[in-house]
């Protein structure tokens, strides 16, 4: 494996945006009930808009209702292209309850699927060829494709229609003396294929997105956790502490916790009741 090129393969699907927001409660109650109520109503019909394409198809943006001092209200938007993402904060913009929304935090990333087992296997099938030619590149993105087509449910997935959701970033290390960046290939592969497994144990209870932002935002990836009990969440990230992919690797940013809401449910919200 040393003299194939260090840097795994991936295939990159739905663009995504987090937006955290405070709310101004002090604001709110200042307007006169008819007032709320229609603003209220407008951003409902804006949200369910975005909700879905059509009525039946995939759920593209969720709202969320978020716990601790960090934030309010959260929502995700999954879309096909940066220039989508961008046009739904433009949307948001446009409604009258967005006056009492502050942005706190956000992170823009895209759906990524690391391919360390065939990308050693892709390597090894162009291994007659000389690495970076035109040839050796269509011999990659011939497998590229492949995979791609094979896992486009993955790779531009619905929003999990699950109770809770946790989402934080993370990094690799990369000090002086400890560099995910220049272990061998070869053991990085092994160390992600255990770590892997034990996400793939709690497959059942946790819908796992992982989203790279190399490039995209201040981390390196973002982690979405979808379930219907919160306390798996802990259970999950504990026991990977204990993995050398996050004992040793591992850098994590904030985490964010969020009960669901139903778009049909913000007027109750607003209230003051989920």
């Amino acid at each position: 494996m040393a003299d194939f090129p260090p840097v795994p393969l991936t295939l990159e699907g739905s663009f995504l945006l987090h937006q955290f927001f405070r709310f101004d409660w002090k604001a709110w109650r200042s307007c006169a009930d008819g007032e709320r109520e229609k603003i209220a109503a407008e951003a409902v019909a804006t949200l369910n808009r975005l909700e879905r394409r059509e009525a039946g198809a995939p759920i593209q943006t969720a709202l969320f209702s978020q716990l601790g001092h960090k934030g309010d209200l959260v929502l995700i938007h999954f879309r096909n292209s940066l220039e989508a993402l961008n046009q739904v904060e433009l949307d948001l913009a446009q409604t009258e309850l967005y006056d009492f929304l502050e942005l706190r935090h956000s992170y823009v990333s895209v759906v990524e699927l690391g391919l360390y087992e065939s990308t050693r296997k892709s390597y090894e099938a162009a291994a007659n060829l000389e690495q970076h030619s035109p040839e050796w590149k269509a011999e990659i993105a011939a497998t590229l494709a492949r995979q791609s087509a094979a896992m486009a449910p993955r790779l531009y997935p619905a929003v999990p229609e699950a109770r809770y959701l946790c989402f934080y970033p993370m990094d690799r290390k990369r000090g002086e003396q400890v560099n995910w960046y220049t272990v061998p290939f070869a053991e990085r592969q092994r160390m992600m294929h255990e770590h892997g497994l034990i996400g793939r144990r709690y497959g059942d209870q946790v819908k796992q997105i992982i989203s790279g932002s190399i490039g995209f935002d201040d981390w390196e990836w973002g982690v979405d956790l979808f379930a219907d009990d919160p306390v798996v969440f802990k259970k999950l990230i504990y026991e990977m502490r204990f993995d050398a992919v996050s004992a040793v690797y591992a850098l994590f940013g904030q985490f964010f916790i969020s009960v669901r809401l139903p778009i049909e449910k913000l007027g109750s919200w607003l209230s003051g009741s989920l």
